[in-house]
């Protein structure tokens, strides 16, 4: 036990928290410890300042707990931060946050390139969405355009309980699946209720069937 370190119990705790919630620790100045979760990646390195805005200096500021939203501006994503301050003795020490990610903006439409110009669609009628030639694709009931944002961008945009990211290069909306199939080597293959099939990746297909339930 003597040589377990407290990088290596954040490491631990982060492991319970992977998938959804990043992990980050301060001291009164920057950050010490940052360990990114599948779903939101702030992209802080050990040393990085705590800059003025941020979730870690507003609870180092009033040395108390404190969680809001903060938009993208800071660190290139929005988030939904809670940070609490430690002391010793006495002493402000730093503080030690969860963030969360963002999953939605306000919006309930993805806005597309059409050849006319640009059509919204409500979020609940977005059956998927797909990278292809370096491109973000919309597909609606009858319906598909482009969109300029990437699909790490839609993760934090989109509404959790709705879309889920099942592979590198798609993202579904759980309310259009008909049906899934299992395929080779752990993974799944998705029968929307257009016909179009989409695979779930061995990367994704854990965390998949774990936000489904199965």
């Amino acid at each position: 036990m003597e040589s377990f370190t407290l990088g290596s119990l954040l490491d631990v705790m982060g492991e319970l928290f992977s998938d959804e919630i990043s992990i980050a620790v301060t001291n009164t100045k920057e950050y010490i410890y940052y360990r990114p979760s599948k779903r939101v990646d702030l992209k802080i390195q050990p040393g990085d300042p705590v800059k003025p805005g941020t979730i870690a200096h507003k609870a180092l500021q009033a040395n108390q707990k404190t969680s809001e939203f903060i938009n993208r501006e800071l660190f290139g994503v929005p988030y939904h931060g809670m940070a609490v301050p430690f002391e010793h003795e006495g002493e402000l020490q730093g503080c030690v946050m969860a963030i969360y990610p963002a999953f939605t903006e306000g919006k309930s439409v993805v806005t597309v390139k059409s050849p006319d110009g640009w059509k919204p669609i409500p979020f609940t009628e977005v059956k998927y969405l797909e990278v292809k030639d370096r491109k973000t694709h919309v597909y609606a009931e009858g319906y598909s355009g482009t969109n300029k944002n990437s699909l790490q961008e839609f993760e934090f945009l989109l509404p959790r309980e709705s879309f889920i990211r099942c592979h590198r290069s798609f993202i579904v909306n759980v309310h259009h699946i008909k049906e899934i199939y299992p395929d080779t080597h752990s993974t799944f293959m998705l029968a929307m209720d257009n016909d179009v099939k989409i695979p779930v990746s061995q990367s994704y297909s854990s965390y998949f069937r774990k936000l489904l339930g199965f």
